[in-house]
């Protein structure tokens, strides 16, 4: 390979350089038309169904490419419930009394997540953020504290958010340039787990459970490798699933279970981590 080659010269057009020369045509009923757009700026084409996998592949590929870019090797992975208030705030979500209740109650797990942050942020620092870089789905509730976590040290952090029906925007803690949106919930699940070095799961619903069982099964069937996945609140979480019913069931194996270690605080989980990759 030369050393123009090396630079990424060519002597055919940069799409960047024919999309300005675009812009400049004449004004005509021909460039006004939506057949004369290039097809990467054309919305109305990109987002035809035909075009679902061509989606699909720039999803993977954006975040990768800038992650990679920025040098970013490892990460701590934190999911929780996005409607987990901080400690003396508003339980915004709550529909009744008990609901409040219990929300304000583990109000708790929004402090530990900021706390864990903090701890996973401060290794991070030793390799120049590339390891052990905090990454959380960017909305509100736990995700917020993991960002905030990170930012109380000045590192950066990592937010994959995701178009929901109703409204809603990044936290404000997640780091701008780090800041992604998805449209494929697959495609994010992936981003999620691709540099994992450790998943720490907090009290959640519905979300927070979908991608701990999806983390679960990968390394359950062997597709990904051993890291530690932590549960946040053994008394919620033993509750909510009874991992030794499923084992006595037969429909797990005797010892799935321990793919699973449990954490009360943010020293203790980061602790399990430390022990696991012996630093």
């Amino acid at each position: 390979m030369n050393p123009m080659e090396k630079a990424g010269w060519s002597p055919l057009p940069h799409s960047d350089e024919d999309l300005e020369r675009a812009k400049n045509a004449p004004d005509t009923p021909q460039t006004r038309a939506p057949t004369y757009r290039l097809a990467w700026t054309d919305d109305e084409f990109m987002t035809r169904r035909e075009l679902r996998a061509v989606r699909l592949q720039l999803e993977l590929l954006k975040p990768e490419m800038i992650l990679a870019e920025r040098g970013i090797r490892s990460t701590v992975v934190m999911f929780g419930g996005a409607r987990i208030p901080e400690p003396g705030g508003e339980a915004w979500a709550a529909k009744d009394e008990t609901q409040k209740k219990n929300l304000e109650k583990n109000s708790k797990y929004y402090e530990e997540a900021r706390k864990f942050a903090r701890l996973c942020s401060q290794q991070s620092a030793a390799s120049y953020y590339r390891e052990y870089v905090v990454v959380t789905g960017g909305g509100p509730g736990v995700m917020e504290a993991g960002n905030r976590g990170a930012d109380d040290v000045g590192a950066p952090s990592i937010g994959l958010n995701i178009v929901l029906p109703h409204e809603q925007a990044p936290n404000a803690y997640v780091t701008p340039e780090l800041c992604f949106n998805f449209h494929y919930f697959a495609i994010r699940k992936m981003h999620f787990v691709m540099r994992a070095k450790a998943v720490a799961v907090f009290p959640g619903g519905f979300g927070t459970m979908d991608e701990f069982f999806e983390t679960l099964t990968l390394i359950q069937t062997g597709r990904m490798e051993r890291v530690p996945i932590i549960l946040f609140g053994k008394a919620f979480w033993e509750r909510a699933i009874d991992l030794d019913f499923l084992a006595e069931q037969g429909t797990i194996s005797p010892g799935d279970q321990d793919i699973i270690d449990y954490a009360e605080t943010a020293d203790e989980a980061w602790g399990i981590i430390s022990r696991f990759y012996d630093i």
